[in-house]
């Protein structure tokens, strides 16, 4: 670079599209990159530390700023000096939490506008999605820039992200920011950590055999570098001089790799490359949202506990049934965008990149176990599969003492419930009168902070329930509306649900489900193998007898 040192922010700089724009302006040499993330300090991998990131860190070319964007102030210090920014940041999109998502995509993205026009930065580029013109219904066919914002989004993260995008785009011009925004679809490449390895875990536990739908969606995926490309090419746009400028400004952009393909055809090409089978079983997507509509339900309830983010949920199962292909037209004739890696050469990169993941190179067990997948791999997982064995039976002691005290009696709710407040204002009494030793052992006593619950937690606990207020509101007016049978279906399930749930006494649902749970989870860990052979023997004959019958009802039909 010469004469004066100019530097760029790349936001989120430590996601997976952000490293390779990263490293592509550090090559480039146009400016200096300012990478900001939350982490408080930089790790780089092993390929990192003597790469183009390393080495434009220790000479000063790049620096590390840890920094979020929900506090203004922090924005404005990581943004001082800057003459672009390229905003990436975004929470994990399979997190279907709309408080965690509007507090980054909208006043995140607010606070970053607010501060690139105090600053007087000249340039901001917001790395949006196509997902801002998806309702998780219909199908994208070639869609331009011209489809508007459904009325209702497929998540939460796509519409917090249109909200973001609406806000870049209106400020356009303020004090002379110009803006735009990038929408790349389905991005694919080296160091993702969400698809392949996602596609690689689904495969060892035999669960890529099935196509979700008919298996004919169709789907535009962009390789990692052509994302990071389009980004450097929207700067490139942004910064010209006379009418390429203000025509490239104000707008949002759909980025490809300008080849739409079958979508199960590309995931059938990464496990193919690694060494797996492809997926051949076809599943229709009704059948497995109802399913996936429970997963979503049990993982609202235990996601306090620990429990992690499942890999069927609706919006996903929307997401690998429906087609989206987009037109890049406006791309290529205002910000000079053509791919500059082919998706078989993106493919063959991104397979080759993974070697530790190939079919022929697997262990025994590559990680967790389903049960633990399952139970979401926390303290919830630890009790039921017995790992912590002094947690589990201390869970089970204070179960069995629920049950022998307030359950086997027969007790009404009120009364169960009034002699267990009833014990426990008993043994805070006792234990507050005792002395601090006796005996010789020191007795600990409980400190009234325990019972504190601050200012913070409350704002947030009543954020959360106006937030799940808000969405239980939303659901209704989409069902009143009578449009969304989905969401009907869910509804007249969960209510089947609860109806069948409510018949089930909890004397029962003591003696049956407990012993259940933490016996099954175990059995199936310990068998999973074996287990899992039977149910695809027993699905195999289910096809087969599947198959005979529509050969006989077909034979007769002839015959006929």
């Amino acid at each position: 670079m010469s004469g004066e040192e100019r530097w760029c922010v790349v936001t989120g700089g430590r996601g997976f599209a952000a490293r390779h724009l990263v490293v592509m302006l550090i090559k480039y040499g146009m400016f200096s990159v300012r990478v900001a993330d939350l982490g408080p300090t930089i790790k780089l991998d092993a390929d990192e530390e003597n790469g183009v990131l390393g080495e434009a860190l220790k000479s000063g070319r790049a620096q590390y700023v840890s920094a979020d964007l929900r506090d203004k102030s922090q924005v404005l210090k990581v943004f001082h000096g800057a003459d672009v920014v390229f905003h990436m940041a975004a929470p994990d999109s399979s997190i279907n939490n709309r408080q965690l998502h509007y507090s980054v995509n909208v006043q995140g993205t607010k606070n970053v506008i607010d501060a690139c026009v105090e600053l007087k930065i000249k340039r901001l580029i917001y790395t949006s999605s196509p997902s801002v013109v998806f309702d998780g219904v219909n199908g994208i066919f070639n869609g331009n820039e011209s489809l508007p914002y459904p009325p209702k989004h497929n998540d939460f993260y796509s519409a917090t992200k249109a909200e973001g995008e609406a806000l870049v785009i209106k400020s356009n011009g303020s004090n002379g920011l110009r803006t735009c925004c990038i929408r790349p679809s389905s991005i694919f490449g080296p160091g993702d950590k969400l698809l392949v390895p996602s596609l690689v875990a689904a495969a060892r536990a035999g669960k890529s055999k099935f196509i979700i739908g008919d298996g004919n969606n169709m789907y535009d995926f962009t390789y990692v570098e052509n994302v990071a490309h389009a980004h450097i090419c929207a700067e490139r746009a942004l910064a010209s001089d006379g009418m390429a400028a203000e025509k490239a400004a104000g707008q949002a952009y759909f980025i490809t790799n300008m080849e739409p393909i079958k979508f199960w055809e590309f995931m059938s090409l990464i496990l193919e490359g690694l060494g797996y089978e492809r997926p051949k079983t076809k599943i229709p997507a009704f059948v497995v949202m109802p399913i996936a509509h429970m997963v979503a339900l049990i993982y609202k309830l235990l996601a306090p506990f620990g429990m992690k983010v499942p890999q069927l949920t609706p919006s996903r199962i929307r997401l690998l049934s429906r087609s989206r292909t987009f037109d890049c037209s406006k791309a290529n004739d205002l910000l000079g965008y053509t791919p500059i890696v082919p998706l078989q050469e993106g493919l063959r990169r991104t397979i080759e990149s993974y070697p530790h993941l190939r079919a022929d190179v697997r262990t025994k067990r590559d990680g967790p176990s389903k049960s633990e997948l399952i139970l979401g791999s926390g303290k919830v997982a630890d009790t039921l599969l017995w790992r912590d064995k002094k947690q589990t039976l201390t869970v089970l002691l204070i179960l069995a003492a629920l049950y022998f005290n307030f359950i086997a009696t027969g007790y009404t709710v009120v009364t169960a419930v009034s002699n267990l407040l009833l014990m426990a204002s008993v043994f805070l009494l006792i234990h507050g009168k005792l002395p601090q030793k006796i005996l010789g052992y020191k007795i600990e006593k409980i400190p009234e902070s325990r019972f504190y619950v601050s200012e913070a937690a409350s704002h947030q606990f009543a954020l959360s329930v106006a937030s799940w207020w808000n969405s239980v509101v939303s659901d209704l007016k989409s069902l009143c509306s009578g449009n969304d049978f989905m969401l009907f279906l869910k509804v007249v399930l969960s209510l089947l649900f609860l109806s069948i749930l409510g018949a089930v006494s909890l004397h029962n649902a003591f003696v049956i489900g407990l012993p259940f749970a933490f016996i099954s989870f175990v059995v199936y860990e310990k068998k999973e193998e074996e287990i899992d052979n039977l149910v695809r023997k027993f699905l195999s004959f289910g096809c087969k007898l599947k198959s005979d019958v529509n050969g006989k009802v077909s034979s007769s039909k002839k015959q006929q």
